[in-house]
């Protein structure tokens, strides 16, 4: 059988129904429509020189501009693309505008009787600077011509309508907002992809450790949410709202495997007795599945079994601790990825010398580039490429900072390791389980050499290079922050998001140091060392660098990724989330955070869910994070070195002074 978790839309013959004038009933709405997103869907244009409506059929006219161009103002469509920026502007920004052009979506909800009820939401682009007069009459044709027993609502696109309706009444605009419609959504898509696989589905947090040994890669795990170490699987499924930017999502989207979230799984488990069946399980943008099998199938080891990650040979020469401002990206095989990485942005930052451009300068076809749409995005007149530049790296360095702190190399945890026979002797045991493969002993073993690690006494001359990087701050017991900076991670199919340690809550040079060995047996955590012996990367081939950070204060902290993670094909938006303090907290998912959509193209943001604390962020503060989404995008063109489109994944922090500190920079779900 197969249970449909949301429904596709249904084939429709190719000629053209599109109504002109008349009224919208129930059926007619259904016979236009698509769905998106799991929703149907209606395209609409409103006329306002001839006082007409045209009703769109989806199948044939996927795009409002298209048939405004073609079948109203009579233009070919080689003229149209010759111009499609400007036309573009005449549709969605000019204040006279002689066009309206939205979305009429049919939703339900549940009257005083449980009895479902459907109701229609209006909305526009998410880039349409419609102002309140103009939505309010847009609003108010539509209602004129929709079956007055439908209730219609309007759907704000963005941060800049929701500011304009505010001086309008809700009697005379009755509205609704997006994370009000979507924010309790029974099904969300988060990462797409497809699966074959055993349905294992746990109901407590016990019922999963006491089976998490024997899950293989051939297991669809589903449970409320899902824990950071969970095994590399076929397939992940949750039951309780989580964001796309956590560690267990950035783990699916790396790894290629089909993740989202059902709230009634256990009701549809229980149900079509799901649970230990094989299934073959689906993630789309507007259709999530679970069809279950006859039988077990014959099934071949993914290829990521076979999976072969080369890492680049660690340097273990005696280099210096290096503060973060002295290191380039070519430093990861001495200082790790991470470090690396903060370095490299400080070099940008600093040098204001590299192109932030290279985004923007790619076709997107009809468009040759995307140059005039940056330069309006940072108020320059002159598109020319040199000024562009200038000005891209200018806004950068003007809106975001990189941190402070040092880097420890290889090398210190190289002494550390050869300075105790014990450490060594563990270490060539652990090489010979994983050569001979003894899964069966590789935990116990792993654990007793962290416990080795965090317990052997660090070599005077290592304790010296590394308390004398920071020495006024250990002698104030300035509070620090240590992270890991590994070789294996943020590589191409290998991400290790959330796999190793990071430790901030560090005072003194004893705690320094323990939390730099809590850092450094990281790398031999059962975990860690599972998933790299999975994708072939060798024990003598990994180091530990870390970061030595002050610990500053965040008034508000979170995660951008530079792409809409559930939409990869939409090139304008960044996906950012927040919560008041540090990132972390974002990242382990122990708070569901506030989530925002912001468009580097064409301007505006919107927001997605309100997450824990129930309300939206200040309108001020929402612009100050669509500054820092399109300074994300400006760094992707330089940090996305083989192509300008990979996206980046920043861990960022607004101090209590509103600065914007990047402590995290690198590739999102390689």
């Amino acid at each position: 059988m197969t249970t449909p978790l949301t429904s596709p839309s249904e084939p429709r013959p190719a000629t053209d129904l599109t109504v002109v004038g008349g009224n919208l009933t129930l059926p007619l709405f259904r016979a236009l429509s698509g769905v998106l997103a799991g929703h149907p869907y209606l395209k609409v244009v409103v006329d306002r020189a001839e006082e007409t409506w045209h009703l769109l059929d989806t199948a044939v006219h996927p795009f409002h501009v298209d048939y405004v161009a073609t079948r109203i103002l009579g233009l070919e469509l080689e003229a149209l693309d010759a111009g499609l920026d400007s036309y573009n502007a005449s549709m969605y920004m000019d204040p006279e505008r002689r066009f309206l052009l939205g979305v009429l979506s049919l939703h339900t909800d549940e009257d005083s009787e449980n009895r479902e009820r459907p109701f229609l939401v209006l909305e526009t682009t998410e880039a349409d600077t419609m102002h309140g007069a103009l939505l309010e009459e847009f609003y108010a044709y539509v209602r004129s011509r929709v079956d007055g027993r439908l209730p219609l609502l309007l759907k704000p696109a963005n941060h800049g309508q929701e500011q304009e309706l505010t001086a309008i009444s809700e009697v005379r605009v009755p509205r609704i907002l997006g994370h009000e419609l979507f924010g309790n959504r029974m099904r969300t898509p988060l990462n797409p992809g497809e699966a074959t696989g055993r349905l294992r589905w746990f109901r407590t947090a016990e019922e999963y450790e006491a089976a998490a040994d024997g899950l293989g890669w051939a297991d669809i795990v589903a449970m409320d949410c899902l824990p950071d170490d969970v095994p590399r699987v076929a397939g992940f499924l949750n039951t309780t709202p989580i964001t796309p930017l956590s560690h267990t999502n950035v783990l699916a989207s790396g790894w290629g495997i089909p993740n989202a979230i059902v709230r009634d799984l256990d009701q549809i488990v229980e149900e079509a007795g799901l649970d230990g069946a094989w299934v073959r399980y689906r993630v789309r943008e507007d259709e999530i599945t679970i069809e279950a099998l006859a039988s077990a199938p014959e099934m071949d080891a993914p290829a990521w079994h076979h999976q072969r990650i080369r890492v680049e040979p660690p340097l273990l020469e005696d280099v210096p601790v290096l503060s973060l401002h002295r290191l380039r990206s070519a430093d990861r095989d001495r200082y790790g990825t991470k470090a690396a990485n903060l370095g490299e942005l400080h070099h940008v930052l600093d040098s204001r010398t590299a192109d932030l451009t290279a985004f923007y300068g790619r076709a997107r076809p009809p468009r040759p580039d995307l140059y005039g749409h940056l330069a309006a995005r940072l108020g320059v007149t002159d598109a020319a490429t040199s000024q562009l530049r200038q000005a891209a790296a200018e806004f950068a360095a003007r809106t975001v900072a990189a941190p402070e702190g040092v880097a420890l190399p290889f090398a210190l945890q190289h002494r550390f390791l050869t300075s105790s026979p014990a450490l060594q002797q563990g270490i060539g045991k652990l090489k010979m389980v994983l050569e001979l493969d003894a899964l069966d002993v590789l935990d116990s073993l792993c654990l007793h050499l962290q416990h080795l690690v965090r317990s052997t006494p660090v070599p005077d001359g290592v304790t010296r290079q590394i308390t004398q990087a920071f020495p006024a701050p250990l002698a104030a017991g300035t509070r620090l922050v240590v992270r890991s900076s590994s070789n294996a991670e943020d590589l191409p199919g290998f991400s290790a998001a959330g796999v190793y340690d990071s430790v901030t809550t560090v005072r003194g040079e004893a705690e320094l140091l323990d939390a730099v060995r809590q850092v450094w047996a990281s790398l031999l955590s059962p975990r860690s060392v599972r998933l790299r012996h999975q994708v072939g990367i060798s024990l003598d081939d990994t180091y530990m660098g870390v970061i030595v950070q002050e610990y500053v204060p965040a008034a508000l902290g979170g995660v951008l990724v530079t792409c809409n993670p559930t939409k990869r094909e939409e090139f304008r938006n960044v996906y950012l989330n927040c919560s008041p303090g540090s990132p972390e907290s974002i990242v382990d998912g122990t708070t569901l955070p506030q989530q925002y959509l912001y468009n580097t193209v064409e301007g505006g943001g919107r927001t997605v869910a309100l997450g824990s604390s129930g309300g939206d962020l200040p309108a001020a503060t929402r612009a100050r994070l669509a500054d820092l989404a399109l300074s994300g995008r400006l760094l992707q063109s330089h940090f996305s070195e083989a192509d300008v489109d990979s996206p980046l994944d920043i861990e960022w922090l607004m101090t209590d002074q509103g600065e914007f500190r990047l402590v995290q920079i690198r590739p999102y779900a390689l």
